[in-house]
């Protein structure tokens, strides 16, 4: 065979594995609304940026006519490219074959990459869109299935995992997202559940959707297993390379650095009456989050599940960092079970990954009720306080206003070793709230007031002023320093930079029993 014969089977081979499946059902694939494994990493990349790894693998398995259709790739685009300049790693399935089913050689394609990112200390980005297991192939399927779990696992915490939705997840291929750091689903296009609503209209007679079931609103605002529903494929991969931004590559490295012109010690006065004097009146977090990080921008992560409790990614003089806060525009930013779990999770990850966590206070305590302590609220709180305590990177805490009981130490308190606490005049620290502490502890003496209500004001007003405030605290040690709201952007940045050579340890052990 001359050279210029084996150049043109080579540009044939390409070719065949460019089409996928063919091109009737990337037409398909368009008229459901949905782009193609292929022009999904064009997105994703750099332009020119993305190599091909395993592009002429072909599955193996001959049961079931599967001997005759051999389609390069089988199913899974794989390979590396770059980010911003930063080399990043992916799999992207091909719904146009086979369904995006997983066979065999599928998952070995799957498996190479992350194995390959892994060793070079890169992001692994999964592109979903795949119909679970190749029946065809039986329990090799199920073979592959476990050894990309296995990866997922070991792998994590190591090098930043994300998974997009953008078709169906169902059965056993849900559980390789559910091991990744965030997951990203689109709406209206991409579903995950373990059964679909047919199964679960026979065996539980219950009437559902898809949408309703496992659509991306459904995940990211009640079952809390999608970190984002985009609107769009394209938003999807907006996201992707959003969120790459402010991520290191892998646990060894710290988060890059972005410049900016937003000047250090800017002072914003809109922050002095940003936060009412009055204890109930609420406000919203994320103003005063805007107004402190570097040119305003704030990369919120959950933003549709427990709303009471706001997580992130922004930018303190040009560093990455992680922020959590009450939110007391929603339940009063009080903790309840869904947010302890939010913050929780995105606390390990930080704290996974070198990322400096800022907490912003403002709570009243722990949602009471029969549903929340029958709930397990108490399992549950204790998630984001042993995130916490277990968090060894750079922690600083502002309390804004409330603090109050248990929260108060949980909310990433000194005792909880953050590095850094400041507190606004407006803050409020103590076992609870001064109408429940004078209730509980003058009882007696409003009953026999001549005038209880005139009382209990003096009363309440006395309690904030002897123990409810921040000077009190800062007595103990408990509060680094009271400062003014403005000052806020600044005391931050300084205490990163001062806080940048951190160094603190665990005692030796195998790993800890978190409460699951």
């Amino acid at each position: 065979m001359s050279i210029e014969e084996k150049v043109k089977k080579l540009e044939q081979r390409n070719a065949k594995a460019a089409l996928g499946g063919g091109e009737e059902r990337i037409e398909r694939q368009h008229a459901a609304g949905k782009l193609t494994a292929r022009e999904r990493i064009e997105l994703l990349f750099d332009p020119g940026s993305f190599v091909e790894i395993d592009k002429f693998v072909v599955h193996r398995a001959t049961d079931f006519g599967l001997d005759q259709i051999k389609i390069p790739g089988d199913g899974v685009v794989t390979g590396y490219g770059k980010i911003d300049g930063r080399q990043v790693f992916v799999f992207s399935q091909d719904f146009t074959v086979f369904g995006g089913s997983l066979g065999g050689a599928y998952a070995e394609k799957m498996c190479k990459v992350m194995d390959l990112a892994a060793k070079a200390g890169r992001p692994v980005v999964g592109l979903n869109d795949g119909g679970g297991a190749r029946i065809q192939e039986g329990v090799v399927g199920l073979a592959g299935y476990g050894d990309v779990f296995l990866r997922n696992v070991l792998q994590s915490g190591v090098i930043p995992q994300i998974s997009a939705i953008m078709g169906p997840c169902a059965g056993g291929a849900v559980y390789s997202p559910a091991m990744t750091d965030f997951i990203i689903m689109c709406k209206n296009t991409s579903h995950m559940m373990i059964t679909g609503p047919d199964v679960i209209r026979t065996v539980t007679h219950e009437e559902v959707t898809a949408e309703e079931l496992g659509g991306a609103v459904t995940h990211a605002s009640k079952s809390g297993v999608a970190d984002f529903a985009a609107g769009s494929e394209e938003e999807c991969i907006q996201i992707i390379r959003n969120l790459l931004s402010f991520l290191p590559q892998n646990n060894m490295e710290d988060p890059p650095t972005v410049p900016t012109e937003d000047p250090v010690d800017r002072a914003d006065p809109a922050l002095r009456t940003l936060v009412p004097a009055e204890p109930n009146k609420p406000y919203d977090i994320v103003k005063l989050i805007k107004l402190v990080v570097d040119d305003g921008i704030f990369f919120e992560v959950g933003a549709l599940l427990a709303k009471n409790l706001v997580v992130g990614f922004a930018r303190f003089g040009g560093r990455s960092v992680g922020i959590v806060a009450n939110q007391p525009a929603h339940l009063a930013g009080v903790l309840d079970i869904e947010c302890s779990k939010k913050g929780a999770r995105f606390v390990r990850f930080c704290d996974a990954f070198n990322i400096p966590i800022v907490t912003f206070v403002d709570v009243p305590g722990f949602l009471p009720g029969v549903a929340q302590e029958h709930g397990g609220i108490i399992v549950h709180g204790a998630k984001l306080l042993y995130a916490f305590c277990e968090a060894t990177v750079p922690r600083v805490t502002i309390i804004t206003r409330k603090a109050y009981g248990g929260a108060y130490v949980v909310m990433s308190s000194k005792h909880t070793r953050a590095d850094i606490s400041l507190a606004y005049p407006t803050a409020e620290l103590a076992v609870m709230g001064p109408d429940g502490a004078v209730n509980i502890v003058f009882r007696s003496e409003l009953r026999d007031a001549a005038d209880p209500d005139a009382r209990r004001a003096e009363l309440e007003a006395d309690y904030r002023e002897n123990f409810a405030n921040p000077y009190k605290a800062a007595e103990l040690g408990y509060i680094d320093e009271v400062i003014m709201p403005e000052e806020t952007r600044h005391r931050i940045i300084q205490s990163l930079e001062m806080l940048s050579s951190k160094r603190d340890t665990m005692p030796p052990k195998k790993h800890g029993n978190i409460p699951l």
